[in-house]
């Protein structure tokens, strides 16, 4: 019987589309992915994938092979996490995709400490500010905003990002305190730039009363990092609009100030994402449960609101 591993990295190959990406799924090299699949080809005596420099598609043969054996493999592996959950010993590699800031600032000091707690599991963290497919490049976990919530996936949400204007105090003393939106056309906008389309973000306030404004600066300079961002304000550049999260270390030591304390802009969920497998090995549903309850002792929603009734 041709071995688990092989038939593994013939159906991930399959779904990914690349030697390389099934490797990174799989925790393993693209040449023992390829090694993998050309065994299982071997002992079949059939070629499974038509190989280029540039793709790797399925042969007739191949597809069929594909439909006969996927569902096997999905049950083989559900019936791997049962026992794990049976056996309540979770272990393993957690491959996690964090957003870079506040993966790097909100949950690694959580994983820290659901590594003390279950030692067994190996959190391999992707910091990226990408939109990652959960599923087909083999996360277990991810953390973050803008996932699209595709049929497998559940996302459980942490809190809303709210983006909200600051400057230095020494730009504000160089110029007029905005005290309304329309203020803020008068004075320099660090701007930024959305990594999908290139183009600069605009932004639309809203306060609690409900009233919305749209916001416009001149354009002083153009970043795509919100954490570069503050740092342009730092050095007297002008306005940043930057998610609330990034911005507090600033304004708590008060070297950013909030200028329009009622307004922000709500950009959507910072949500938890992760398969809505029944039979969620022990590892990832042990590290759901924990990040969540963390992240509600440490009232994770509340810092990242810009509402006026949070300080």
């Amino acid at each position: 019987m041709e071995t688990l591993a092989s038939i593994e990295s013939f159906v991930r190959s399959a779904e990914a589309g690349s030697f390389s990406q099934a490797a990174r799924n799989l925790g393993l090299t693209p040449a023992a992915v390829s090694k993998n699949v050309a065994k299982l080809e071997s002992r079949l005596g059939i070629r499974l994938f038509q190989r280029s420099t540039r793709s790797l598609m399925l042969t007739e043969a191949g597809e069929v092979f594909l439909a006969q054996i996927k569902g096997g493999l999905d049950s083989i592996q559900a019936a791997l996490a049962n026992v794990e959950n049976v056996a309540g010993k979770p272990a393993g590699v957690l491959k996690i995709s964090l957003a870079l800031a506040f993966g790097r600032d909100y949950v690694l000091p959580a994983v820290n400490d659901f590594i003390n707690t279950y030692p067994d599991v190996i959190p391999d963290l992707h910091f990226d500010n990408r939109s990652v497919d959960i599923i087909a490049e083999g996360f277990d976990v991810a953390i973050g905003g803008g996932i699209e919530l595709v049929p497998g996936v559940i996302a459980r949400e942490i809190g809303r990002a709210h983006v909200i204007p600051v400057a230095s105090p020494a730009y504000i003393a160089a110029h007029n305190m905005p005290t309304k939106p329309a203020d803020l056309a008068h004075l320099d906008g660090i701007m930024r730039r959305s990594p999908q389309s290139g183009r600069l973000r605009s932004w639309t306030l809203r306060n609690a009363a409900g009233e919305e404004a749209h916001m416009e600066l001149k354009t002083r300079i153009i970043m795509d990092d919100p954490e570069a961002m503050c740092r342009a304000a730092l050095l007297d550049l002008g306005v940043a609009m930057v998610p609330r999260l990034h911005a507090l270390p600033y304004l708590e030591s008060g070297t950013l100030l909030r200028l329009l304390p009622s307004w922000y802009a709500d950009i959507g969920p910072i949500s938890l994402y992760y398969s809505s497998s029944k039979l969620m090995p022990a590892k990832t549903r042990l590290f759901v449960d924990f990040i969540l309850m963390r992240f509600r002792e440490l009232d994770i929603a509340g810092k990242f609101s810009a509402s006026p009734r949070k300080k």
